[in-house]
């Protein structure tokens, strides 16, 4: 007779739901998703507002599934697609189990901090966790009155925070425990997606972001935010060997006047040869296949003010 295994079923129900970090452009977001998540998926990128979907990394454990929700940065509207974008961003945190609210630990409480946390205190109803990014940059001194001033803007804005954690995302150790904390507020459930899922985004829309990021690179000044890239279709080369796979990629880069193109393409097209090397590498990593990646430049005119353009380009 074969022996049975017996499953012992823990005596905590499994839960699961959905956390989005939220903090002004450059407090860790990104990197803290990453280091949840264990690999790269929300696109890291050292210019503000270069999340602009939402990408969703997924922390599974044995007994929860953490679903993170990246939203865009919250900021001041000066475009309809800034106010569409604070749109978004309202909807997904009255509709996420916790927010966690990242501040920079090596940088004094700012105007910034005091918007996001003015908006986030009128979310009632949503638990909120208070972390303290880049804790690896300062002294416990500098830590200490750090916790202290956030402990001190939660009281002044009528905010209770359910924890303020301190966590440094380039060492491991508080990344889980941050995990350990988050995981209680979240509601009794079933996993809400498959063991193996990273991230629910669509493919193309990621590798829109890291073309996106690649092109930003080296621009950061002149084009913050007048690129937007749509990836038109990626099929696999046909008449390929099976061991030898080849993805063609289309894409478009989208930029608002004919006077930036030459800033994209750069002299003799190098700008934008050294685009498409960088962001391939990404890509093939994120997708594990071989990439052939073709690249244009297109202007659309003043899309960021434009509906009907920004319908088009996923907005």
């Amino acid at each position: 007779m074969g022996v049975m295994s017996v499953r012992t079923e823990s005596s905590a129900a499994h839960r699961a739901g959905f956390a989005c970090f939220v903090g002004r452009p450059n407090a860790g977001k990104s990197t803290l998703t990453n280091a949840l998540v264990g690999t790269k998926v929300a696109i890291t990128s050292n210019r503000p507002q270069t999340t602009r979907h939402t990408v969703r990394g997924i922390v599974h454990r044995p007994e929860a599934q953490l679903v993170l929700v990246d939203t865009p940065g919250l900021h001041k509207p000066r475009t309809l697609l800034g106010e569409r974008l604070n749109d978004v961003v309202r909807t997904t945190w009255s509709e996420v189990d916790v927010i966690g609210f990242c501040l920079p630990a090596d940088q004094k409480i700012g105007p910034g901090d005091r918007y996001i946390a003015g908006e986030l205190a009128d979310i009632k109803k949503t638990p909120k966790v208070a972390i303290v990014t880049k804790t690896d940059l300062v002294d416990n001194k500098a830590l200490a009155a750090q916790l202290i001033a956030i402990d001190q803007l939660g009281k002044e804005l009528g905010i209770e925070w359910a924890e303020i954690i301190p966590v440094s995302a380039v060492g491991d150790a508080q990344v889980s425990l941050l995990a350990d904390l988050l995981v209680p507020m979240l509601p009794e459930s079933p996993p809400l997606y498959p063991e193996g899922d990273l991230t629910d985004e669509p493919e193309q829309v990621m590798v829109a972001e890291l073309i996106r990021e690649a092109a930003l690179e080296g621009v950061r000044d002149e084009l913050p935010h007048s690129i937007a890239v749509v990836v038109e279709e990626m099929l696999p080369r046909e008449d390929r060997p099976a061991d030898k796979p080849l993805l063609d990629i289309h894409a478009n880069v989208y930029i608002e006047r004919p006077s930036q193109k030459g800033i994209i393409i750069g002299p003799k097209g190098k700008r934008l040869k050294e685009v498409g090397m960088k962001s391939r590498k990404h890509i093939e990593a994120l997708l594990g296949t071989p990439v052939f990646l073709d690249l244009h430049v297109k202007v659309a005119k003043d899309w960021q003010r434009d509906p009907k353009q920004l319908r088009k380009l996923g907005f």
